[in-house]
């Protein structure tokens, strides 16, 4: 059904009781699933290192048709999930995503982990676009609704690296893709039972009416400001991603092994994550605009002195660095709410997925360049600080907001 654009009148669409709440799990669920595979692979990638007798750099980039298709596959899924069915496009993407994690543990060669990783990566794809589209419709907090659904988001890495090091000591790094692979793909049995039973519905409207739309001008500004800053923050998070697990291999492996820096890394993205909820609880308190700046702000010196500490300080700069910039997205999400009609969120969502995961996965070959290059990664977060400091002067040019965040309504 096409939808005209929203009005005030806007009332949620006819659902029972427990579907809203459902929903919601689903969707938390979804998220940590999202934000396993990449980082499975940055941890497997120490094994693979030796096994296949690869450079680091060459390594790493096994993932970066994979990651590229994460982002720039997600318009026509956030398309079909508009168009078409948001459950039906969360359903395809539990059993594509857990079917093609479980074949990546099947592979051989370099090419075929490739080509495995991008079958998983197409499949990925769906879930950001339609996910949080969906998350925002189901809620009257978005910020906090999207903060908590952050945080489960967060707790992928986590869990990823945990699992990841326990399973590569004990069976092997196979059996870190075909487990996980085998829980993605019998959630989405579970949940296209949901929709059978009708404990999950779709609806095509929000719950809280959407405010008055924006003008044309200042629509398009704000894409165009966001589109840059995205790249930013996308390009620091996926340089990142692959220079901690390296970072503190090279720092603790003797002391903890691989299964040592798992747990580091899993203890940052533990917090990181959690401070999600932080930052969507102040984009519903205070004017989203200043809670993206002030994230953004904060990050710039932490990048450049994560460049010049080792050990356990990097530890701690790390869950900082990480923090801030995990309790920017709920800020981000809610103005692309804000300035997107309903009958468009998904696709909109789902072109900012092609900026913020596709084209910034250039920070994927950065770090590998870098580190093969220098042996280190101080020249890293030098270049990454100055992507960060350009994304705080795009930030200033967003228009002032025209309508005040809501008060936070008590959850029911």
């Amino acid at each position: 059904m096409t939808i005209d654009g929203p009005t005030e009148e806007t009332q949620p669409a006819p659902a029972t009781a427990g579907s809203p709440r459902i929903a919601l799990g689903f969707a938390c669920v979804g998220h940590t699933y999202a934000h396993l595979f990449q980082p499975i692979f940055f941890i497997v990638v120490l094994a693979l290192e030796k096994e296949l007798a690869l450079s680091h750099g060459h390594a790493v980039a096994l993932i970066f048709v994979g990651s590229v298709l994460y982002g720039v596959a997600a318009p026509i899924a956030g398309w079909l999930g508009d168009r078409w069915s948001a459950t039906g496009m969360i359903l395809i993407y539990f059993l594509g995503t857990g079917v093609a994690m479980a074949l990546t543990g099947l592979t051989e060669t370099p090419f075929q982990i490739g080509a495995a990783l991008t079958l998983v990566g197409l499949f990925a794809a769906i879930y950001h676009p339609v996910g949080i589209a969906w998350v925002v419709r189901t809620s009257v907090n978005t910020g906090t609704a999207l903060g908590i659904n952050g945080i489960f988001g967060g707790l992928g890495p986590a869990i990823a690296a945990l699992m990841t090091g326990a399973l590569i000591d004990s069976v092997g790094w196979r059996a870190a893709f075909v487990l996980p692979g085998a829980v993605i793909a019998a959630t989405g049995v579970v949940f296209g039972l949901a929709l059978l039973k009708g404990w999950v519905v779709e609806s095509k409207t929000d719950i809280k009416p959407p405010p008055a739309p924006a003008s044309r001008a200042d629509t398009m500004r704000v894409y165009l400001v966001l589109a840059f800053t995205m790249s930013c923050s996308g390009i620091i998070y996926s340089a990142v991603q692959p220079a901690l697990p390296k970072a503190f291999a090279l720092d603790f492996s003797d002391s903890g092994g691989i299964m040592g820096v798992s747990a580091l890394v899993a203890l940052v993205y533990t917090v990181s994550g959690l401070m999600q909820l932080f930052g969507g609880w102040l984009a519903d308190v205070f004017a989203a605009r200043r809670v993206y700046l002030f994230t953004y702000v904060l990050q710039l010196p932490i990048l450049f002195l994560a460049g010049m500490v080792s050990g356990s300080p990097l530890v701690v700069v790390a869950m900082v660095m990480l923090s801030l910039n995990a309790s920017s997205l709920p800020a981000e999400n809610v103005l692309i709410a804000r300035y997107t009609p309903p009958h468009r969120r998904a696709l909109i969502y789902g072109l900012k997925f092609v900026v913020a995961i596709g084209v910034a996965n250039l920070g994927i070959l950065l770090e590998g360049g870098i580190y093969d290059a220098t042996g280190g990664f101080f020249w890293l977060y030098v270049i990454l600080t100055a992507v960060g400091t350009a994304a705080v002067a795009a930030i200033l040019a967003l228009p002032p907001e025209r309508i005040p965040s809501p008060e936070p309504v008590p959850a029911e």
